[in-house]
């Protein structure tokens, strides 16, 4: 199984994962640029990483989050989130055109809730996300 998320996790970083990381780095850029907006930018790096390798991971919400990350997930949406979501959505469109990129197509569109509201999320390995099965 591990063979398979090499394979799919190289083909995704080649096809859009590269470009979606950048546009997660270029949003973090700009919340540590404002000061006031650092734990955005942190939040968005997390994602970025995740974003460039996302086969075999997954997000799952912290038990500790609580209004202070609902409250900043509100913020992020208006400012940065719905972009990050628009070009998830934009990248799935060409790669449900092609057989071999289907699967990355949907990929993407899972990816649009963590982009939405990334805080309050920890990414983990999908076998911890399943009782390491």
């Amino acid at each position: 199984m591990k063979l398979i998320e090499l394979i799919l996790n190289v083909l995704w970083l080649v096809l859009c994962g590269i470009w979606m990381a950048i546009g997660y780095a270029i949003a973090a850029i700009i919340c540590f640029v404002l000061i006031v907006t650092i734990p955005f930018g942190i939040a968005s790096l997390r994602i970025a990483g995740y974003v460039l390798w996302p086969f075999g991971r997954t997000t799952v919400e912290r038990p500790d989050a609580g209004a202070p990350s609902f409250i900043g997930n509100i913020i992020w949406v208006v400012c940065a989130g719905w972009w990050l979501a628009l070009g998830h959505l934009l990248t799935s469109i060409p790669l449900f055109v092609s057989i071999i990129g289907i699967p990355f197509g949907w990929a993407n569109l899972k990816m649009i809730p963590v982009s939405l509201m990334p805080l309050g999320r920890e990414v983990v390995s999908s076998d911890e996300r399943f009782g390491g099965r």
